[in-house]
């Protein structure tokens, strides 16, 4: 076999725009991949340059495809969906662990590891951040007492809400409902 490709199994030129731009990096890998099979029967050697060519293109891509990272020990996406709706639908009152696990059909350690995989968080963490999420959202859209708010998201009192609101955020209930209400 030869080293070089019959000039008619070579890629044509490539085409430049109107603007003199250079092809696309699919359009030179398109006419390599063809070049390649119609070499094939031809000249062997010369088809794998051309295929080892175009994996080295794609290779260096900075756009080509990256494999999606993969998470094992977590939810299913509609484990995930389901307890998060749970969680949500439940935060005024008590939530336990137990509980959430049988909504999707696992042991309450088996859910606490896998929950923590795809959350990010353990169950517990999570449900504290949605109360606060929930807790700033009832300050800012109602003139609810602080009483009331922490019994709508689940906490005991107002002391209770004062203390985790503290821990979270850094600083007050009032004080964050005062910097953040619309008349500041």
């Amino acid at each position: 076999m030869s080293a070089a490709l019959p000039e008619r199994l070579l890629p044509p030129s490539p085409p430049r725009g109107a603007d003199g731009a250079t092809p696309s990096l699919a359009m030179v890998i398109t006419r390599l991949l063809d070049t390649a099979g119609r070499a094939m029967e031809v000249d062997r050697d010369g088809a794998r340059r051309l295929l080892a060519r175009a994996t080295a293109l794609l290779a260096d891509s900075p756009t080509r495809a990256r494999p999606p990272a993969v998470t094992r020990g977590g939810l299913a996406p509609w484990q995930m969906r389901r307890v998060a709706m749970q969680i949500d639908a439940k935060l005024d009152g008590p939530l336990h662990v137990a509980e959430l696990a049988e909504t999707v059909r696992l042991s309450a350690y088996h859910f606490g590891r896998a929950f923590k995989v795809s959350f990010g968080q353990s169950p517990y963490a999570y449900v504290l951040r949605k109360r606060m999420e929930r807790a700033q959202e009832l300050m800012l859209t109602t003139d609810q007492p602080l009483a009331q708010i922490a019994i709508a998201c689940g906490l005991a009192d107002q002391a209770h809400l004062s203390r985790l609101f503290r821990q979270i955020m850094g600083e007050s209930p009032n004080a964050w409902r005062r910097q953040h209400s619309t008349g500041a």
